[in-house]
């Protein structure tokens, strides 16, 4: 099967589900990825019908999960999903392909509820925003998700976002301070030290407590301070550190190895006829990967696709996107592509064009576009303009 589709949520689809189906297999698409365990949000919705702002539960699952068959950490299923089971109708009407598209560390909801499963910096604060990947409970919790809904629901495939660790700014509710950002503050703020990061690291040779101690000194110095770096120095010291530190270089190779060890828990236990892709990053441009533990090379090679987000202001930026995430994967899996028909990235129909044809160029034939609730009609247009 082709894989040409749009992102898309279950209470958009709800307002008219036939109808919405009808439009997307007109603009040339076979797939609605469907969201089907989402964080909280205010979204602004251009055609909505039933209001135009929305606000989703946080971290709960849109199809109806098993309870049964997780762990300590389990899903909430939305109120929504409760009345209605709109994944269900998608795949029962065989119109279009069903593809779930799953949220997995990124949960503020089941974070709170449990707090020993998240990230914690060096400081020994946690981040219930994010499932720590090291954590045994959310391994086990994020391996159930995706192979509880491939098993109870005839989808082709699933998209997994947010495998790893989520970097410090993630535009968490009412994120704020008082000190200028840089990008060496905000990684060293990023790392996880929590019980089960440490005790992974050190038994891979790494002092991980060692580590730990100079990050939580380094930044109590700059907190301390009454400077700010600029933005080029942020970036001179953050690269010096990961590369003349030794245990910091070492530890983020580490998080990398968590990531895809987790990634391949999954490829295992999902159903065999099941395609799982890895949307790798929230980072722009994608090789900044890294930082979350996502090793694109290796993550091809675990799932066997990556989705990479190509959300760039231009044709231009997108063919180095592309071209730069291309060599990183080279044979280990294949390549899709996601765009955004719609401000900030690509905002006219030529634009829209342009990037699909340079994603073929590059041998990506495997597209979806985000989101229908989000976007304009203008911009679902312009997807019927570009080249199938």
């Amino acid at each position: 099967m082709t894989y040409r589709a749009m992102f898309a949520y279950a209470w958009d689809l709800a307002e008219d589900l036939p109808g919405i189906t009808a439009e997307l297999k007109d603009l040339g698409l076979d797939t609605i990825t469907f969201a089907g365990a989402y964080h909280a949000g205010k979204f602004l919705r251009p055609h909505g019908k039933g209001g135009k702002v929305y606000f989703p539960e946080d971290g709960t699952a849109h199809f109806r999960a098993d309870p049964a068959r997780y762990g300590a950490i389990k899903p909430r299923v939305s109120k929504l999903a409760a009345e209605r089971d709109v994944l269900d109708e998608i795949c029962k009407a065989g119109e279009m392909a069903a593809n779930a598209w799953l949220v997995l560390m990124h949960n503020s909801r089941l974070g709170m509820l449990h707090p020993d499963a998240t990230v914690q910096n060096a400081f020994g604060d946690r981040y219930v925003y994010n499932l720590c990947p090291s954590s045994p409970a959310a391994r086990a919790y994020a391996v159930a998700l995706c192979k509880d809904v491939s098993e109870r629901y005839p989808v082709r495939g699933l998209s997994l976002e947010t495998p790893g660790f989520l970097p410090y700014v993630h535009g968490y509710h009412h994120e704020f301070a008082l000190v200028k950002p840089n990008r060496w503050l905000n990684n060293n703020l990023g790392l996880c030290f929590c019980e089960h990061c440490v005790r992974g690291a050190e038994a891979a040779g790494i002092d991980a407590s060692r580590l730990k101690a100079q990050v939580a000194a380094d930044v109590e110095s700059y907190l301390a301070s009454d400077f700010d770096i600029a933005d080029d120095m942020a970036e001179a010291f953050w690269l010096s550190d990961t590369r003349s530190g030794g245990d910091l270089a070492r530890y983020l190779d580490f998080r990398c190895e968590v990531v895809t060890s987790l990634v391949g828990e999954i490829r295992q236990a999902v159903r065999d006829d099941a395609t799982v892709a890895i949307i790798p990053s929230v980072a722009r441009p994608t090789g900044g990967a890294w930082y979350e533990g996502s090793d694109l090379k290796a993550l091809a090679g675990a799932a066997g696709i990556v989705e990479a987000c190509f959300y760039e202001p231009g044709v231009e930026r997108i063919r180095a996107d592309v071209w730069d995430v291309r060599r990183r994967i080279g044979d280990a899996g294949k390549l899709r592509g996601v765009l955004r028909p719609a401000f900030p990235d690509l905002q006219s129909r030529e634009a829209v064009v342009g990037a699909v044809a340079a994603l073929a160029a590059a041998g990506v034939d495997e597209i979806g576009f985000y989101n229908y609730g989000h976007v304009r009609q203008s911009g679902l247009d312009w997807i019927r303009a570009a080249p199938a």
